[in-house]
């Protein structure tokens, strides 16, 4: 049988994307066939492939998988939780195939999270050079003058580095409070939330309305969905993959 790369293999068992795989073979957590992986080296379906003590099982027609959820607030964008607090995957104990999450979201924050169990399609929405736009409808105390907003469109230095431009509009606004609506193109750590605080702005509350042309729209706080053939057309497109 024909060997592809390694962490091609991985991918598509769906446990992780191809970039993840990558890392777990220069940490020297996978073996095939009971040696230790390195980078570059080749596998087939017919080997034996085990990560981090578990072997995985790469099917060649595998069922693929693409998931939205309507994350409510008070759960983590993992796995599992060493601190035993509530994680989103337990919002889909009843889906009969293993999915993982595609990027996160805080545990304050709530609204659109995608699943799936195909890795390249996870690293194609999540890669930052693909620039896929992400939707936030934010809540920040106690008002926001013209200059804020130009900071946050034009963009602000977090962590040492700044944010790509935005565009930032207001939906409404009441003497303590200020709804936008804040479209960015990159995925770094909790960046709608800090990009608020560098100006000055308290946030309330942050939902994540759409990632691309896939809105949440109608779906209710901790239920989910397939998305639909044009949903997923739509994405792919938006990604530059045809």
């Amino acid at each position: 049988m024909e060997k592809v790369r390694l962490q091609k293999l991985i991918a598509e068992s769906g446990l992780c994307s191809r970039r993840k795989a990558e890392e777990l073979i220069q940490q020297g957590r996978v073996k095939v066939n009971g040696h230790t992986a390195h980078i570059g080296d080749g596998a087939s379906a017919k080997d034996v492939i085990i990560v981090d003590g578990e072997r995985i099982h790469i099917a060649k027609k595998r069922e693929k998988y693409y998931i939205m959820l309507n994350k409510p607030r008070g759960y983590v964008t993992t796995m599992s939780d060493e601190l035993d607090r509530r994680c989103v995957t337990e919002l889909l104990e009843d889906f009969p195939e293993r999915v993982y999450p595609v990027g996160r979201l805080d545990r304050n924050s709530e609204g659109l999270l995608l699943f799936t169990n195909d890795g390249k399609f996870a690293n194609d929405i999540m890669h930052p050079s693909r620039h896929v736009s992400k939707t936030y409808r934010v809540t920040v105390r106690p008002k926001i003058t013209d200059e804020q907003l130009v900071q946050l469109s034009d963009g602000v230095v977090i962590d040492g580095r700044k944010t790509l431009p935005a565009t930032v509009n207001v939906l409404s606004q009441e003497p303590e409070r200020v709804v936008l609506q804040i479209v960015i193109r990159e995925g770094r750590n909790r960046q709608v939330r800090k990009m608020c605080e560098a100006v000055g702005l308290e946030v309330a509350r942050l939902k994540r309305t759409a990632i691309g042309p896939v809105k949440l729209g109608m779906l209710k706080p901790g239920t989910y969905r397939e998305l639909t053939s044009e949903e997923l057309r739509a994405l792919r497109s938006a990604v530059g993959d045809k």
